[in-house]
């Protein structure tokens, strides 16, 4: 046990005997009665939100057409392969590849993806499919005969221990064992628990061999959100063994500093820490440690505020290579890899649990519609790895069969879950976080709500009510700090509405058929960077604008990466180009950028030297060089 759990083992493990169950399940599923006060607001269970015909439903569909369309004897080849068992389908390239030393990540997060559109849709094929999946596994994982399952050997382990070279076999394990546990959660598959038990009884079994020393240097490697699976998984098998493992998987180097207010990430490779961080926010919901609610709060404070750009995005090169507070000079092709959003809106969502912060709903809007939306390819969805922020590259997207990278997998799921973070609720009421065309089904209050739509396109939402019998709660809707106060009609009623914790509370007797429209006022803003004023994005109320700057040496070789590389831009025959200086000022952009006409959200923005640049929304951009930050006139 290391040094920081071993602190504070005595004091977690009364707070853990009484955690047998989760605290706040994965996709909200019930939770126990005596952790109950560490969590103020709830997630309803996958499933009962619903998108609507929108911008938001349509992404998801290509999403799933995506996954429907992959072959699951290809996903499992290499399983096979590793368990000495015949199989004759086509090896995937990319990341999924025989030769690489990730392959069978991708096959943890398609059941992961598969899962949630299950839950959230009754898609049979998928149900199917990741039915499919797991059986194919169990028979690996049987002809092995010890727990382990990999599409890799158990040898990688032993580099790792011995500190040789190895591409984080840890990493891949947790996303096997998550997709495994979510095809339990989501879909009922025991098959699928039983099996992520045995995987997470072999680590048990590795790990015991382990001394603190060995132990740290493992946790030097990047290991995915195995604390964050292992919490889970005691909380959902009320095992105590897996929760004292998940300890062991607590990274102290990183912990400490955190839960002590200082930040000191610097340096360190982004995407390995944010899992690390969820799985201590796992810790406190599942034990109630002080400390790991300490730590995971200040990380996500500190990066939203001081490492994230106008996107919500966060990351250069897949590092925090700057002091907190220092991103002009981050601006690039590498910005901003998509796996960090995904997991940054993860953590999100566990603290928005906890405090019900508007400014957590605040950041999940931000990132939901400028890091997540866009970064899927609408002809065939294939994903991107970064959303490059520097001006004049382009959105540089894998195939669909060729990469499975990190990030092709966090983006399967990210575009199977998009209205996750839309509602919460507790015995009170319900937070109206996002403004989604959506329906919202909660079957305990007799209550189907549906919220009607085309934000961002208006500055409105309408929400009709469908009660089976009258009921007294609150609709707390989110007042946007872009905004300010919005306008809310009952029944076309102008009605006085308090703003509680940055939230229009309507508390009433509701009534079946009662409708309620929420206006919001949108303004032109510029967002700029924190060490250099002249530097900034525009904004739309939550949306942020890229320039649109043509397709100069742009070809289907130069938009689409090979099949390992998805960070080969500059070594392609297609330089970025300069993007203009704007004649607007940052504290007024509206002098000299104007509203368009035809497109709901299209802008003209003049440059200092005569010209007009057009600016649509990020997510909108697709196969043509863009520009996100510019140089304006003056602050």
């Amino acid at each position: 046990m290391t040094s920081w759990t071993r602190r504070r083992f005595l004091a977690s493990s009364a707070a853990a005997a009484l955690a047998t169950g989760s605290v706040r399940s994965a996709r909200g599923a019930a939770p126990p009665q005596s952790p109950g006060d560490r969590i103020r607001a709830r997630p309803f269970p996958q499933g009962s939100v619903r998108l609507s015909p929108g911008p938001l439903l349509a992404a998801a569909e290509v999403n799933r057409r995506y996954l429907a369309g992959l072959d699951t004897d290809r996903l499992l080849h290499t399983f096979r392969l590793n368990a000495g068992l015949p199989t004759s389908a086509a090896p995937l390239g990319g990341w999924e590849a025989p030769e690489n030393e990730l392959r069978g990540h991708f096959t943890g997060h398609y059941l992961t993806a598969c899962a949630l559109v299950s839950a959230g849709t009754g898609d049979a094929a998928l149900t199917a499919s990741g039915r499919r999946t797991v059986e194919g596994l169990a028979a690996c994982q049987a002809a092995l005969g010890n727990g382990y399952l990999s599409a890799f050997p158990e040898s990688f382990f032993d580099r790792l221990l011995a500190g040789e070279r190895v591409w984080a076999p840890f990493y891949t394990l947790h996303k096997i064992m998550a997709g495994l546990l979510d095809q339990y959660t989501l879909c009922g598959n025991r098959q699928a628990l039983e099996m992520a038990r045995g995987m997470a009884d072999w680590t048990c079994r590795w790990a015991s061999k382990l001394d603190d020393a060995q132990m740290a240097r493992v946790l030097d490697v990047e290991y995915g959100g195995m604390n964050d699976f292992l919490y889970e998984l005691a909380a959902v098998t009320g095992e105590p063994s897996y929760r004292a493992l998940a300890f062991r998987f607590d990274h102290d180097r990183i912990f400490v500093p955190l839960a002590e207010g200082r930040d000191e990430l610097r340096g360190l490779h982004v995407n390995t820490q944010i899992p690390k961080v969820i799985g201590a926010a796992r810790r406190w919901e599942t034990t109630g440690d002080p400390r790991a609610r300490a730590a995971a709060s200040y990380f996500w404070t500190e990066v939203v505020s001081k490492r994230s750009y106008a996107t919500g995005g966060t990351s250069n090169e897949e590092e925090w290579r700057t002091d907190p507070g220092r991103l002009a000079s981050e601006l690039g092709v590498y910005t901003q890899e998509c796996c960090c959003t995904y997991n940054m809106l993860k953590l999100t969502g566990h603290l928005f649990g906890w405090t019900a912060d508007p400014a957590c709903a605040e950041y999940a809007e931000r990132a939901l519609f400028n890091g997540i939306l866009g970064t899927q390819h609408p002809s065939d969805g294939a994903k991107l790895y970064y959303v490059p922020l520097g001006s004049g590259w382009w959105k540089y997207f894998g195939t669909p069969l060729a990469d499975f990278w990190c990030c092709t997998g966090t983006g399967a799921e990210s575009f199977a879950k998009l209205g996750e973070l839309a509602y919460f609720r507790d015995d009170g009421g319900i937070w109206v976080n996002l403004f989604l065309a959506s329906q919202l089904t909660w079957p305990a209050q007799g209550l189907v709500l549906t919220q009607d739509t085309r934000f961002p396109d208006e500055p409105a939402t309408r929400l009709k009510l469908r009660l089976r019998e009258p009921r007294r709660f609150a609709l707390r809707l989110r007042v946007p700090g872009w905004a300010g106060m919005g306008e809310a009609r009952i029944n076309g009623r102008s009605t006085a509405a308090p703003v509680v914790s940055g939230y229009a509370v309507l508390e009433r007797l509701w009534n079946d058929g009662d409708r309620v429209d929420w206006m919001v006022p949108f303004s032109l803003r510029a967002v700029a960077m924190p060490d250099d004023p002249t530097l900034a994005a525009v904004a739309w109320g939550p949306v942020v604008l890229a320039g649109r700057l043509g397709r100069e040496g742009l070809t289907p070789a130069t938009l689409r990466a090979g099949p390992t590389k998805p960070r080969t831009v500059p070594e392609l025959d297609a330089p970025a180009v300069a993007a203009p200086e704007l004649a607007a000022t940052v504290a007024h952009p509206e002098t000299s950028i104007r509203r368009a006409d035809g497109a709901p959200i299209r802008f003209e923005a003049a440059t200092k030297t005569g010209g007009v640049v057009e600016l649509v929304p990020l997510n909108s951009i697709y196969d043509e060089r863009y520009a996100v930050y510019w140089r304006f006139a003056g602050s």
